[in-house]
């Protein structure tokens, strides 16, 4: 393994002002959103979906990096290019997402254990040769009535950290995703609770297993109530919240952390994430970025619709939410962007 090449990519990455695009939806999931617009559920739809994203102009001026699913990485466009050499092209790092989806934990009622290990070297090698330089596994914590047992964060972490340690052999960066859901009546201060214990045994198990820290980056969730909680907290709070909660748990060797939005609108994963910018960048020791899936490419597909003829307006809704959060990055995004 080559590890300063890690740590490069890990930089790049989380440089400047730009973030992760996460386009790695399965493709039962795109079929769900594609259903919900009316759209047609098949792999030429997916691929035009896919298509329209990566050529989007400019797109490169703010994503650094983008996550791609198994069916999108051999894919090509209608010209016959293949997507990740369109992705290379717009200047963006292609990633890959490796784990094989959430399932029930054995004798743990509603809690999920994140499945993939097996034949995972293999996988990687291919798809370290078809150009991917990062990838991305996804493990799911549920706030709810004795629930997050400690067997279900333990096994989540460990399997987390062998999947980086497997990514470095095989001269990835690990973006290690832990997402404590938005689902549920939880306050803030629960999801800050269970999200320090989270985050806390998760790198416990990286330094288990010799993961380089300098050579991967933090997807978590921010410290949000759930969904039903009659409090719902203001953006500053929020933003104190995550911040703090991120300083007693996250290394400062971690280059970069860069939010999932986990089901936020566009505008609040934007303002929550340049509120933690306003307040805290210029004292922190890693980067606060985001890689966002839905809050990026909602709205796009929404105008999309499956019609060709919508591609260009898609893609100008789709840069424009992009710079929203490189914005954010900055400190510098406002309610005003969304309506110029």
């Amino acid at each position: 393994m080559n590890t300063q090449n890690i740590i490069n990519t890990a930089k790049a990455l989380i440089a400047g002002d730009k973030g992760l695009l996460a386009m790695d939806e399965s493709n039962t999931t795109c079929n769900k959103r594609f259903a919900a617009l009316g759209i047609p559920q098949n792999e030429e739809t997916r691929r035009a979906y896919r298509e329209m994203i990566v050529t989007t102009p400019g797109l490169g001026e703010s994503i650094s990096g983008a996550i791609l699913y198994d069916e999108t990485i051999r894919q090509r466009k209608k010209d016959g290019t293949s997507i990740i050499k369109a992705i290379m092209n717009a200047g963006i790092i292609p990633g890959i997402k490796v784990d094989a989806g959430a399932k029930e934990l054995a004798g743990h009622p509603g809690e999920k254990i994140t499945e993939g290990l097996d034949g995972l070297r293999d996988r990687l090698k291919e798809y370290y040769q078809m150009g991917a330089r990062f990838a991305k596994w996804r493990a799911v914590v549920s706030i709810g009535e004795g629930i997050p047992s400690r067997g279900c964060i333990e096994a989540n972490a460990h399997a987390l950290a062998r999947y980086a340690a497997l990514c470095q052999e095989a001269g990835l960066v690990p973006i290690v995703e832990p997402e404590v859901l938005m689902d549920g009546k939880h306050t803030l201060e629960q999801c800050f609770e269970v999200t320090e214990e989270v985050l806390r045994t998760v790198f416990n198990h990286l330094y288990a297993q010799r993961v380089t820290l300098e050579g991967m980056i933090l997807k978590p969730n921010m410290v949000l109530p759930g969904l039903d909680c009659p409090k719902q907290d203001s953006v500053d709070d929020i933003a104190d919240m995550t911040v703090e909660c991120l300083l007693h748990a996250v290394p400062a060797a971690v280059p970069g952390i860069a939010f999932l939005s986990g089901g936020q609108s566009s505008e609040l994963a934007s303002a929550r994430l340049n509120a933690m910018n306003v307040r805290f960048k210029s004292r922190l020791p890693w980067a606060l970025a985001f890689s966002f899936a839905r809050a990026i490419q909602q709205p796009a597909l929404e105008i999309w619709q499956g019609e060709e003829a919508n591609v260009l307006k898609a893609q100008k809704v789709l840069y424009h939410r992009a710079k929203c959060n490189q914005a954010a990055r900055h400190g510098e995004y406002n309610a005003l962007m969304e309506t110029t």
